[in-house]
């Protein structure tokens, strides 16, 4: 049987109850975690500027642009949503196989889910099974395709494409077609962050609305490769040199992947979360002031370096993905949330004195247990003579070191903030902790008073 009909005989099979408890909860607080971040982004340059694009293609309004409230059809919607929530680096990130899952994959189950206006318990399905396919494809493809390849918009599109067929109750062969429509249009490449470009935010958007279009050609009867992962000239063999096809199947239908799902704590790129705890961890307990530090050592594993080791402090955007600017403001801030990504902290004097005594190295064990731990090692000197160091293997929002059901909440409800009236963030926030209980996903967006009991 290929994979692909592997995974369709999964998807058309899968239903809400047979899912286990604590995965639908998951699902839940997979759902709020990206609602919060799609807010959280909307209002930013690049978003607005898909926005625009978007009004001037008006269409059937079945569902519903996150940044401002209007509908359209699915597909500019999704591409619109997915943006939205992948703009603050506060979405979800599944560590093992270095992939953000809710990005691409909730934008297109959020539209067909309000275009078809299925329930809730039909949503939570189709998040869990596109996280189990995409995160399972992420993991087929290995290390070595992340090397060129943005894996939150190729792998995505797997996902997003599953999550839309689920809704659409394709078949198990019409699921195949999606999957082979799916991976012939899965890109995304690197090359933007040597250029500070807005290419990330249109990855995550472009899988959304990539997905549902194979998904609704699968409905007309379009039909895709059967063999998209493992064919000669298939997604595989053309973008990764440490594929495993089986590996990445054991399991499927008895063990949820998902289950492995990190939620961020700090609003930069997952590869500095690590040594942000840390330094967090040394501000904390050492109790040294940024003007007593001589210098700062920081080693993460080699791939985080790869990525973000040459990346050119230009922008608030891109400190994001400065290790050296997120580890000064840890040190002297105590915290690395949006408010740290502002033109005023770039031109911060003593934070960039700090970040001139931030030496950045490779660590030849923590790329043995990379991408199973994204670990990092910081050592801090003083002027005094007094070394402090700290490692931490699992940051703070890892299963190993999970968020609780108030802290989702707490984040769901800072994200929002100025953005949605707390009345309406409240009662938002109930209704997705609820979300099994709806009627029509549509009511998530409806004011209370005007709901159908």
């Amino acid at each position: 049987m290929s994979i692909s009909r592997e995974f369709g005989a999964f998807i058309f099979s899968l239903r809400y109850e047979d899912i286990p408890e604590k995965v639908r909860i998951l699902a839940k607080y997979c759902f709020l975690d990206w609602l919060a971040s799609a807010y959280a982004g909307s209002g930013e340059e690049p978003v607005r500027m898909m926005l625009e694009m978007v009004k001037g293609m008006p269409g059937k309004p079945e569902c519903t642009l996150i940044p401002d409230g209007s509908k359209n059809i699915p597909l500019l919607a999704a591409l619109i949503n997915g943006a939205s929530s992948h703009m603050v680096e506060m979405d979800d990130l599944h560590r093992p196989s270095i992939f953000h899952p809710a990005a691409p994959i909730i934008p297109a189950a959020l539209a067909v889910a309000e275009r078809e206006e299925r329930p809730g318990k039909d949503l939570i399905a189709a998040i869990v099974a596109g996280y189990e396919v995409g995160i399972r494809v992420a993991e087929m493809v290995g290390k070595s395709h992340y090397q060129f390849w943005h894996t939150t918009a190729t792998c995505g599109t797997f996902g997003a494409a599953v999550a839309a067929g689920k809704l659409l109750l394709l078949d198990p062969q019409q699921m195949v077609w999606a999957l082979g429509s799916a991976g012939t249009q899965a890109s995304g490449l690197w090359e933007f962050l040597s250029e500070s470009a807005m290419s990330k935010q249109l990855h995550p958007g472009k899988a959304a609305m990539n997905g549902i279009l194979a998904a609704l050609l699968a409905q007309q009867g379009f039909t895709g490769a059967e063999h998209i992962f493992e064919g000669e000239k298939g997604f595989c063999k053309a973008t990764s040199g440490d594929y495993d096809f089986r590996g990445a199947m054991d399991g499927l239908g008895r063990e949820y992947h998902m289950g492995g799902n990190s939620f961020k704590f700090h609003a930069s790129c997952g590869h500095t979360h690590s040594a942000v705890d840390a330094s967090l961890i040394l501000a904390r307990e050492g109790g040294v002031a940024p003007e007593a530090i001589e210098k700062v050592k920081v080693k993460v594993y080699s791939i985080a370096l790869d990525l973000l080791g040459n990346v050119q402090l230009t922008n608030p955007y891109i400190a994001k993905f400065h290790i050296p600017f997120c580890i000064a403001t840890a040190l002297k801030f105590g915290k690395v949330g949006l408010e740290a990504f502002t033109e005023e902290r770039l031109n911060d004097g003593e934070l960039r004195d700090l970040m001139t005594r931030v030496e950045l190295s490779s660590d030849e064990k923590l790329d043995r247990e990379y991408p199973e731990k994204w670990g990092a090692i910081v050592e801090v000197s003083t002027r005094d003579g007094r070394v402090f160091s700290q490692k931490v293997e699992y940051p703070k929002g890892d299963p190993q070191n999970p968020l609780s059901r108030q802290e989702f909440s707490d984040k769901f409800i800072n994200l929002t903030e100025g953005i949605l009236p707390i009345e309406r963030s409240t009662s938002m926030l109930g209704r997705i902790l609820e979300l099994e209980e709806i009627e029509r996903v549509n009511q998530l967006f409806e004011p209370a008073d005007s709901q159908k009991n």
